[in-house]
């Protein structure tokens, strides 16, 4: 147990991530953490995490699973890691990510063979195992939370959201890195200040305020003004060189919310307040495996350039269940576009349109203007056909559908090639696509019914 303060760095916040933002925040925090330990502050402690999982992210990791067992990790993992990994050894700043996806064990291995191909001593790897209930084994438990819902599905994955209780013991264990599945995006913060200030895994404040860190945390640069920026009404300078978050935490688990050094970027109450808010459904209520989270009664300060403080937030006790999403195969998506450009253009997109409803009236599509209407239209083209003809005179169309069978799919894309020729006129740049479709269900099952635990790399 330890009263010296914890830093945690945030070098990813999704799964396809800039893969060079860790050697910034790596550096930051070895001259942070010597700064710390010069000020007569032995035991302070850092940690550089990545989150690397969303819930698409996951069912495509575990397809390349089944494809190979040795995949199914980020698929980026070599290059976000191998660039500071022996810089994180050597300044002892401990490595916390859920870039374990379907395969946690695989991406434990790659990491040991990164190291000796480095040169480096093995590693202390901790693999965190629970999150997984894709197995026969679990289809009971998942039958009994879903009900007829689960019928007739051929489930990809099934996986709960777990917390930061393996987390934290496998670093108390000696682990210097860690390597999980879905566990819950905060716990990758929580973790390590659960081990760290040593608090029980029931001390709902502070489980409470090391979780609102991990939040400020879990979408990288987000908090550092990258998904705040709107130029001329939210100005971030420097966007192109953009900060990655680094958290200080105290033992009361209140924080300084800061970026690496020498980036562009921002931290202002403005940023922080836009990440605290992100996603919340209820701001006294923010239900997580650890904790119940709540922010009602927080207060942010900034107290220096890029220097935000927050305090103030509460816990509750966590709740009795833990949310599961189940990824099952869904059909097929097919995708196709093709651009118009100059007079007229958008009324050649729509009659292109027009004639791919007609020629394939076994599906449903999905058609959007890229540049008039997109973003805002919708799947039973509604919106679109009563929104007015305009004059855009640089259109692109996408069109999509999903089918069960793979070649009535198919059709979308021969249809959307055969327009070259067979009109509107000028169509070009034409792209289709098909994929495998994986459709989501949520439910809730017993904490008691998911054991979660690690085991050392070494003894697997």
């Amino acid at each position: 147990m330890h009263t010296a303060p914890l830093l945690i760095g945030c070098a990813a916040g999704f799964s396809g991530d800039r893969i060079d933002a860790a050697g910034p925040v790596v550096d930051s925090l070895a001259a942070r953490l010597q700064a710390l330990h010069a000020a007569d502050q032995p035991d302070a402690a850092a940690f550089l995490i990545f989150e690397c999982l969303a819930e698409r992210t996951l069912a495509l990791a575990q397809l390349r699973c089944r494809a190979d067992p040795h995949s199914g990790y980020e698929p980026l993992l070599d290059a976000m890691l191998r660039p500071v990994l022996a810089r994180c050894l050597q300044h002892g700043i401990g490595i916390v990510s859920n870039f374990g996806a379907a395969n946690p064990l695989a991406a434990a291995r790659h990491i040991r063979r990164m190291a000796q191909e480095l040169g480096l001593p093995a590693p202390r790897i901790a693999v965190v195992h629970g999150d997984d209930l894709s197995g026969p084994a679990q289809r009971p438990l998942l039958q009994a939370a879903l009900g007829a819902q689960l019928d007739g599905k051929a489930v990809v994955s099934a996986n709960a959201y777990i917390g930061a209780e393996p987390i934290a013991a496998a670093l108390a264990a000696g682990a210097q890195i860690v390597v999980a599945g879905r566990v819950a995006d905060p716990a990758l913060a929580v973790g390590p200040a659960l081990q760290h200030f040593g608090w029980r895994t029931d001390d709902w404040l502070h489980l409470g305020r090391a979780t609102m860190v991990g939040h400020l945390l879990e979408c990288g640069a987000q908090v550092c003004g990258g998904y705040f920026a709107d130029p001329g009404f939210k100005d971030v300078p420097g966007l192109h060189d953009l900060g990655y978050p680094i958290a200080e935490i105290d033992a009361f688990g209140d924080c300084v919310i800061g970026k690496a050094d020498g980036s562009g970027g921002l931290v202002s109450v403005a940023t922080v307040t836009e990440q605290l808010l992100y996603e919340l459904h209820d701001p006294a209520a923010y239900l997580t495996p650890d904790v119940t989270a709540d922010i009602s009664q927080a207060q942010l300060e900034q107290i220096g350039p890029d220097r935000v403080a927050l305090r103030g937030v509460q816990g509750h006790a966590r709740p009795d269940h833990l949310k599961v999403n189940v990824c099952y195969e869904g059909g097929w998506l097919a995708e196709g576009e093709i651009s118009y450009a100059g007079p007229r253009a958008e009324a050649r997109a729509r009659l292109a349109a027009d004639v791919l409803r007609q020629r394939l009236p076994q599906l449903q599509l999905r058609v959007d203007l890229i540049g008039v209407l997109s973003v805002l239209a919708d799947d039973a083209g509604q919106l679109l056909a009563a929104t007015p003809s305009g004059d855009a005179r640089d259109v692109r169309l996408r069109v999509a559908a999903s089918h069960a069978d793979r070649a009535q799919a198919q059709r979308l894309g021969q249809e959307v090639t055969a327009l070259y020729t067979c009109g509107p006129a000028g169509g070009g740049g034409v792209r289709t696509s098909l994929t495998p479709r994986l459709n989501t269900l949520s439910c809730l099952v017993p904490r008691a019914a998911v054991p979660v635990g690690f085991s050392m790399l070494e003894v697997l």
